[in-house]
């Protein structure tokens, strides 16, 4: 994704799209990146085509089902890894542990875990950031004001979930998403109301 020509492939594509970037790439070695809102299969190119322009080398958790093939090759060209949903892991352990090991990562999460509305957010992501001792860097995609990108301050998790989630409520509960009627609250899923 940090390539070169990449970047201009982002670049062709926001432009081709009216689209604007936002931010620059966090300077930190380590982090957890999540991508939200996620509502519709366009949220990813917007996400990696940010990502490229921002020259970000991401790694990202997909179905196992994706991996076959050419998209199969391609994903994890793209720093996919595949994860088999119908067998019980620890990935948050997983997870922690390649921190641990890295010089360098940036996990990338999607924390809705679905382009469907859900009623909350999955928290992975979030102990993950806590475990490895690492701050999460927040990138969106804003679809009224055609822009995508990464925010400049990251959340370090303190710890007080819910805390952490209401700052996160404030931060996304604005944006716009691509299909808004996908876009569930912002709220640990454990804790979510059902859908009236």
């Amino acid at each position: 994704m940090s390539s070169t020509v990449m970047h201009w492939v982002g670049r062709f594509f926001f432009w081709l799209g009216g689209w604007k970037v936002v931010g620059r790439r966090p300077e930190v070695a380590k982090y957890v990146v999540i991508a939200a809102p996620h509502t519709t299969n366009w949220d990813g190119l917007w996400f990696f085509a940010a990502g490229c322009i921002l020259r970000m080398e991401v790694c990202f958790l997909g179905k196992h089902s994706l991996f076959v093939g050419p998209l199969g090759w391609l994903l994890r060209g793209m720093g996919g890894i595949p994860l088999d949903r119908s067998r019980r892991q620890n990935t948050v352990s997983q997870a922690v542990d390649w921190f641990r090991r890295a010089d360098r990562l940036c996990f990338g999460v999607a924390p809705e875990g679905t382009r469907k509305w859900t009623p909350g957010w999955k928290t992975g992501f979030y102990h993950v950031a806590r475990e490895a001792g690492v701050p999460i860097y927040l990138s969106y995609a804003d679809y009224a004001k055609k822009e995508a990108g990464l925010l400049p301050e990251p959340l370090y998790p303190s710890g007080d979930l819910e805390a952490d989630f209401a700052r996160l409520q404030a931060i996304y509960e604005p944006i716009v998403a691509g299909r808004p009627e996908n876009k569930g609250p912002i709220v640990p899923l454990a804790a979510a109301a059902p859908r009236d």
